[in-house]
C-alpha cells in the first residue's frame, strides 16, 4: 500500500520552493499587456508558462493553448481525468503584513496572493501528478492537469480550451473546501448602467464628481474614495472623520484645494459568493454622502443604492429572495460602484440556489431598475450545476478523504467552480473543515501541512479515477 503522506514529506522542500516562485508572480488581468499569446495580459502569461516549463522539465507532455490555458498530461488511454486549477489570482490591494507577491512562510502559514485560490493547491495537484509518475504507478486514463489563466474574471479560458480540446470523462476542481462539494448555486453576472441628464447645480453646496469601489464582481469591495467639490467641500472633513470615529472605520480625507476634497473608507474583503462576511467599503461610503447637501443627480444615485443594495445581501429589496435546504439563500454582492459626472455604474454579482427561476430573478432587477432610467447588460448567466451524491465520482473522492480526514460529510456551496464546465465534475478542497476560508482577503495564507495533505489526498484520488472501471 502506498503512504501517499510520506511520499510529499519526501519532496516538501521542492513543493514549497515550486510553489513561492509561482506565487511570487503577480497574476492579475493587465489590459496594457495585452498580446497575441497573452490574451489577459503578460503576468498571467509568465504564470502559464512558469507551469508549463516545469511540467515539460519534470518529462511531462505540455501544451499552451494560444495562451488562454494550457494542459500537462501523463499516462495513455482514450479517457482523461481532468483536474481544473486556475493561475490568475485578484488583486491585491493594501493592508498586507508582508508584500502579497512576495511569499513568506510565517507560524506554519504560506501567506501570498493566490496561495489558497488557486495557485497552491494547483501546485499540489501538479506534485501529485510528478509522485504517481515518479512512482511509475500504472494508469488505465491519461491525467491531465489544465491549467486556466481567467478564472476570476469571464472564463474565457476554459471556453477557448474546450473549443479546441478533449472534455474530460471525469473530473475534479481543487479551489473550493473539502469533502467534497456535489452542487454550486447558479451565478448571474449583471452591469447596470445609469446616465444623468444635465441639471442646474448651481445652487447646491457639493457635488460628487468621482466616486469608485471596487474592481471584480466576485469581491466584496475593501476600499471606497470619492472626490467632492463645492464650496463647503472643507467643511466635509470633519463630518468624514466623525463618521469613521462612530463607525470604527479606517479611512482618511485630504484636502486637495479650497474646493475639492478627497475621501476614502476601507471595508473588509470577501469573496462575492458570501458577501456577508465582508464589509462593502462602497456602501459605507454612499452611507455618508447621502446625509451631504449634495446635488439633486448625486442623491438620486446614492438614494438607489441605498434602496436596492446596500444593507441586503440576500436581494429582499428587489423581490428576489429566495432559499433552500441544500444551496441556502440567494446572495448579492455589489462588486463594482462607479460615479463620475452624471454616469453610474453598478456590477452585481447573484448567486442563487434551486427552486428559483434565474431568467425571472433577471427580469425582477431589470424591472426594478428600469423605472429610474438604467440599463442592464448581463455579462454572464451560469446555471446551479448538480453532481448525484450517489455518482461514483463523489462516492470515490469521499471515500478517499475519509481514509485521510476521516468525516466525508458532502457540501453544497455559492460559489462558483471550474466544476461546471466538465462534463462531470466537482470540487475537491483545498480548505479543511475547521479553517477560515481567507480566499481573496488580505494576508491570504495556507496553512503549510494543509499544503502537505491535500498532495496527497490530490495523488491518491489522481491514481484511483484514472483506474476505475466504470
Amino acid at each position: 500500500m502506498i503512504d501517499w503522506i510520506e511520499e510529499v514529506k519526501k519532496r516538501k522542500n521542492d513543493l514549497l520552493v515550486d510553489t513561492m516562485d509561482l506565487l511570487n508572480i503577480e497574476s492579475t488581468y493587465e489590459e496594457e499587456s495585452i498580446v497575441l499569446g497573452a490574451p489577459f495580459g503578460k503576468p498571467i502569461a509568465e504564470a502559464l508558462s512558469f507551469m508549463l516549463h516545469h511540467g515539460y522539465q519534470s518529462g511531462f507532455e505540455t501544451k499552451n493553448i494560444d495562451g488562454y490555458a494550457g494542459h500537462i498530461t501523463y499516462g495513455d488511454g482514450e479517457e482523461i481525468v481532468g483536474v481544473l486549477g486556475h493561475l490568475d489570482v485578484v488583486p491585491a490591494n493594501e493592508g498586507w503584513t508582508s508584500p502579497p507577491f512576495q511569499a513568506e512562510v510565517r507560524d506554519g502559514k504560506l501567506f501570498a496572493r493566490g496561495a489558497v485560490d488557486d495557485k497552491g493547491p494547483t501546485m499540489a495537484v501538479f506534485y501529485a501528478l510528478k509522485i504517481i509518475k515518479e512512482l511509475n504507478l500504472p494508469l488505465k486514463r491519461r491525467v491531465r492537469l489544465i491549467l486556466g489563466t481567467d478564472e476570476e474574471r469571464d472564463w474565457e479560458c476554459v471556453d477557448h480550451y474546450f473549443r479546441h480540446e478533449q472534455m474530460p470523462h471525469v473530473g475534479f476542481v481543487p479551489d473550493a473546501s473539502f469533502p467534497v462539494i456535489y452542487a454550486e448555486k447558479g451565478i448571474i453576472d449583471i452591469e447596470l448602467g445609469y446616465h444623468l441628464e444635465a441639471m442646474n447645480v448651481e445652487s447646491e453646496a457639493l457635488c460628487m464628481k468621482e466616486m469608485r469601489a471596487g474592481e471584480r464582481l466576485n469581491m466584496v469591495p475593501d476600499q471606497a474614495e470619492v472626490y467632492v467639490e463645492g464650496h463647503l467641500a472643507n467643511e466635509l472633513i470633519d463630518r468624514f472623520e466623525n463618521f469613521l470615529d462612530q463607525r470604527k472605520l479606517k479611512g482618511k480625507a485630504e484636502l486637495i484645494d479650497h474646493h475639492q476634497v478627497h475621501l476614502v473608507v476601507n471595508g473588509k474583503a470577501a469573496h462575492g459568493s458570501t458577501p456577508e462576511k465582508g464589509e462593502n467599503a462602497g456602501f459605507y461610503l454612499a452611507t455618508f454622502l447621502r446625509e451631504q447637501p449634495l446635488s439633486k443627480g448625486d442623491m438620486l444615485f446614492l438614494e438607489k443604492l441605498i434602496n436596492t443594495i446596500i444593507d441586503d445581501p440576500y436581494g429582499e429589496k428587489m423581490a428576489i429572495a429566495h432559499s433552500d435546504s441544500e444551496l441556502g439563500s440567494v446572495s448579492v454582492n455589489a462588486g463594482v460602484i462607479e460615479w463620475c459626472e452624471g454616469k453610474g455604474k453598478l456590477g452585481l454579482n447573484i448567486r442563487y440556489p434551486n427552486g428559483i427561476d434565474g431568467d425571472r430573478m433577471i427580469e425582477r432587477i431589470a424591472d426594478h431598475f428600469r423605472e429610474d432610467g438604467w440599463q442592464m447588460d448581463i455579462h454572464s448567466h451560469e446555471r446551479p450545476h448538480y453532481i448525484d451524491p450517489k455518482d461514483p465520482l463523489v462516492k470515490t473522492l469521499a471515500s478517499i478523504y475519509e481514509q485521510a480526514q476521516g468525516n466525508s460529510d458532502l457540501l453544497a456551496i455559492g460559489g462558483g467552480t471550474y466544476a461546471r464546465a466538465l462534463k462531470k465534475g466537482v470540487a475537491f478542497g483545498p480548505v479543511f473543515p475547521g479553517r477560515d476560508d481567507v480566499a481573496h482577503q488580505v494576508d491570504e495564507y495556507i496553512h503549510v501541512d494543509d499544503l502537505l495533505a491535500m498532495t496527497a489526498i490530490y495523488a491518491q484520488a489522481i491514481y484511483e479515477l484514472a483506474n476505475e472501471t466504470q
